[in-house]
This record gives structure tokens, C-alpha cells and sequence, in this order.
């Protein structure tokens, strides 16, 4: 598979990062079977968050005899320096290894949220702390939400991360607002050398009154053709890769579709985004569909 230079980390991640959100409730025998594609892919690049269920659990069997194959990225939504320091060290311990190589603060979707990470007693002095313990080499941000790019042009200004983790789509790309912000930021992580990683690229809309019968929180799209030019327009733009679908079963599907990437022409991107009427936004926070702030 394709990598991506990971802005100034050095690292070099394919451009299929293993969303262990997929591992939330799950056995150990289907984590090694979708471990074991992990491996195969060539996928080198983990992100991992003690939020995620069981993932640290069923990850730590794996980092503690492979360790050195993964580019290791976990998380703490805590907002605190102590609750933040603490959540790490159970981090470490259940995944089984010493340190990381990226530690984000995450899930910071409001600017309230960002002044509470980065404020006095913030999360932010943990994991400064923790790196200069060597505990992990470089700090990110990680954020959900219609707001998500617009927090963290703030949180660039406040902080130099190294890497930012936030949402694009070709649906949320069709909302004028948070296309004009997530192609700012991109274009500031580019002038930084800030690594971009991208979460929700095949979201086909909310459940609703639908059953859930996948591990995402959104309905995923599941043909292999429409998950192809869902990837195809993520990576078409100037990031590094994307996080897995939170789905064991949808996740090999998205692997596929990386392995096969092929960059979209800008006429191409244009002509999907088009599409994007037919679908409905995923976050509680959506800004008023862009056809009816036309209407």
C-alpha cells in the first residue's frame, strides 16, 4: 500500500490507518483475524483511544510482540492535566507498551473544549509532561463535528500539533462553510508540516429509525464501488490517509479501496459532491443543509 509522509513526524503512514474504534465489542479470535489483515495490507499506522471499547485490550497481545512494525497514535478526552495523565498511564499499560509515538487530545469539538484542553490544569500540560518523559514523541488533535475545522485553525494559533485528526467527506464537502474551513486548514497543515488524518470518509448519513446493524455511530456505505469514490475523494486531497471504518467487516472494504486508490480529477470531485444532496450530514451539530440556506 501507498504512504504518505506524516507531516513533520517523519513517519511515513499508508494511507489506510487502522481504526481500532472496530475493535469496541469484539472477541479476541476476530481482533487476531483482523489483525492478521492488518498485517497483510501492510498497514502500519494504529490509532487506538481508550474510548473505543476493547481495543486497547485486544490491541495489547499485538503491541507487545510487534510494536516496532506500528506508527502508534492514542488519545485522551480527558480535560485535565491530572485525569489526562492518569488515562495515559492506563493506556500504556493495557496496550502493553512503553510509549507512543503520537498522543492527541481528543474529541475537542468547541471552542470551549479547546480553551479547557489548552487553559491553565489543561490536558494539554499532561501530555507535554508525557513527552517530555519521553512517553510520546509527538502531540496532535483530534476533533468531530461541523465546527472541527474551524477549532483547530484556533488550535494551531494556540499550539504548534504536529498532527491534526478531523472529518472529511464528499458529503460535508458539499456544505460551503465547512468546505471553505477544512480546506483552510488543510492548507495551513500544509504551509506547518502538519500530518492530516481524516475520519468519516464513507459516512452515508445517520441511522435513524434504521437499525444499527454496523459498529460505526453513521451508516456506512458498504458497495465496494461507492466506498472507491468515497476513498478516492478523501485521499484526492492534500492529507496524509484516513482512519478505518469503525467495522470489522466494512474495514477490509476500505483496505481494498485504498490499495486501489486512484487520484480524482477536480471535475470528478465537483460532479460528486453534486451527489451529496441525495445524503444527509451525520452530526447533531450540521449547519442548515447547503439547499436550504439557497432556498
Amino acid at each position: 500500500m501507498k504512504t504518505r509522509r506524516l507531516g513533520r513526524t517523519d513517519h511515513n503512514s499508508t494511507l489506510a490507518i487502522f481504526g481500532s474504534a472496530a475493535f469496541y465489542q469484539i472477541s479476541q479470535a476476530d481482533a487476531d483475524a483482523t489483525m492478521e489483515i492488518v498485517i497483510q495490507a501492510g498497514v502500519n499506522h494504529i490509532d487506538v483511544a481508550p474510548s473505543y471499547g476493547q481495543a486497547e485490550e485486544r490491541l495489547g497481545p499485538w503491541l507487545a510482540r510487534e510494536r516496532d512494525r506500528f506508527f502508534l497514535g492514542c488519545k485522551t478526552a480527558k480535560r485535565t492535566r491530572g485525569e489526562a495523565m492518569e488515562e495515559l498511564q492506563q493506556s500504556l499499560k493495557r496496550l502493553q507498551v512503553e510509549a507512543f509515538d503520537l498522543y492527541q487530545l481528543h474529541a475537542v469539538t468547541t471552542m470551549e473544549e479547546l480553551d479547557q484542553v489548552t487553559g491553565p490544569d489543561g490536558a494539554l500540560e499532561a501530555v507535554l509532561e508525557a513527552r517530555d518523559q519521553g512517553l510520546t514523541r509527538f502531540i496532535g488533535i483530534t476533533g468531530h463535528g461541523m465546527q472541527a475545522p474551524h477549532v483547530f485553525l484556533e488550535a494551531l494559533k494556540r499550539f504548534d500539533f504536529e498532527t491534526v485528526l478531523f472529518p472529511i467527506n464528499f458529503v460535508l464537502f458539499a456544505d460551503p462553510d465547512y468546505r471553505r474551513d477544512a480546506e483552510e486548514l488543510l492548507r495551513q497543515c500544509r504551509e506547518r508540516d502538519v500530518g492530516a488524518m481524516i475520519i468519516k470518509s464513507i459516512a452515508k448519513g445517520p441511522w435513524g429509525e434504521l437499525p444499527k446493524v454496523r459498529n460505526t455511530w453513521y451508516q456506512p456505505f458498504e458497495e465496494q464501488e461507492m466506498i472507491q469514490r468515497a476513498v478516492d475523494f478523501v485521499l484526492s486531497q492534500d492529507v496524509t490517509g484516513l482512519i478505518t471504518a469503525g467495522d470489522k467487516d466494512v474495514f477490509p472494504k476500505v483496505v481494498a479501496a485504498c490499495e486501489s486508490f486512484s487520484p480524482m480529477r477536480s471535475e470528478d470531485q465537483e460532479a460528486l459532491i453534486v451527489e451529496a444532496g441525495g445524503y444527509e450530514l451525520i452530526f447533531d451539530d450540521q449547519r442548515p443543509r447547503f439547499s436550504e440556506r439557497r432556498g
